[in-house]
């Protein structure tokens, strides 16, 4: 079954409480989205790997948006040069597991999402397991072993992937579908090797930025969940915030990707070694 009809399935029975109608009201009056498309909402399951700079901003604006169930995979914990970036978690909070910071602010947030945690790497043994009952997966990770799982299991179990990227000015964000279009692998079939890019520490990263990249990842994941306007498949979209450029790539499903190519060589997950990505 396809995450569409997962949601189809689910949504007809959906019901909303007076608090709820009233929290979701600018949403109801658009013609384009109406009660049926907040219905979807929350019948939705997205899973977001990541609660960092890119997994803030987009699990403040899910939660806020009404989706029903999201779950949230870190192993992490808060620390202070987090801060100036990760705006879901608070200095409260430093030292404190990360995902229990998000859940506490998501809860502030809309009480009426429910959340679940897994505090785990998502690896090659648990990776099914984690996502078996998600319609959607969005990529908040910082790493390359990590961005590569998430496009296997993808294409493997035919969910959607929203991707995002940052590094110090720079991000871009698309959706990856090997149903619909080109996978992660379609671009790059193999990660580099570790030690030829810049760590996460190394390099650096704008605070605000993936505010930006995080946002356009939201939006995403809600035009699918809903299906109004054209989602970013077989589109990177790429940002400069020093220009303050946006810039749109066309992407091409590649017939000889190793995983969702015509001859798929990659039948199974893989765990790379663990390295920061730009």
């Amino acid at each position: 079954m396809s995450f569409l009809s997962a949601i189809n399935e689910r949504f007809g029975n959906i019901s909303f409480s007076n608090e709820e109608i009233k929290r979701y009201g600018r949403h109801l009056i658009m013609p384009e989205f109406t009660l049926a498309g907040q219905q979807k909402l929350k019948a939705a399951r997205v899973l977001t790997i990541g609660t960092g700079g890119l997994g803030s901003p987009l699990l403040a604006y899910l939660t806020a948006a009404g989706v029903g169930k999201i779950g949230l995979v870190d192993y992490d914990t808060v620390d202070y040069s987090n801060l100036h970036r990760q705006i879901i978690h608070k200095s409260r909070n430093v030292g404190k597991p990360k995902i229990a910071s998000a859940i506490e602010t998501m809860k502030e947030i809309n009480p009426f999402v429910q959340v679940e945690a897994f505090e785990t790497s998502f690896r090659s043994d648990n990776a099914m397991e984690i996502a078996k009952d998600y319609d959607i997966v969005v990529d908040g990770t910082d790493n390359f072993p990590t961005r590569y799982l998430v496009n296997d299991l993808c294409v493997l179990t035919g969910k959607p992937n929203v991707y995002g990227s940052i590094f110090r000015f720079e991000g871009q964000a698309t959706v990856f579908w090997g149903e619909k279009g080109p996978c992660y692998r379609c671009l790059f079939p193999e990660p580099p090797e570790p030690g030829t890019v810049p760590s996460c520490a190394e390099g650096g990263v704008l605070g605000v930025l993936p505010g930006i990249i995080g946002v356009i990842q939201a939006i995403e994941t809600v035009k699918l969940i809903t299906g109004i306007g054209e989602p970013l498949i077989g589109r990177l979209l790429t940002y400069d915030s020093l220009k303050m450029k946006f810039r749109e790539l066309k992407l091409r499903k590649d017939p000889n990707c190793p995983v969702c190519g015509k001859h798929p060589t990659i039948t199974s997950y893989i765990d790379y070694e663990g390295f920061c990505t730009i």
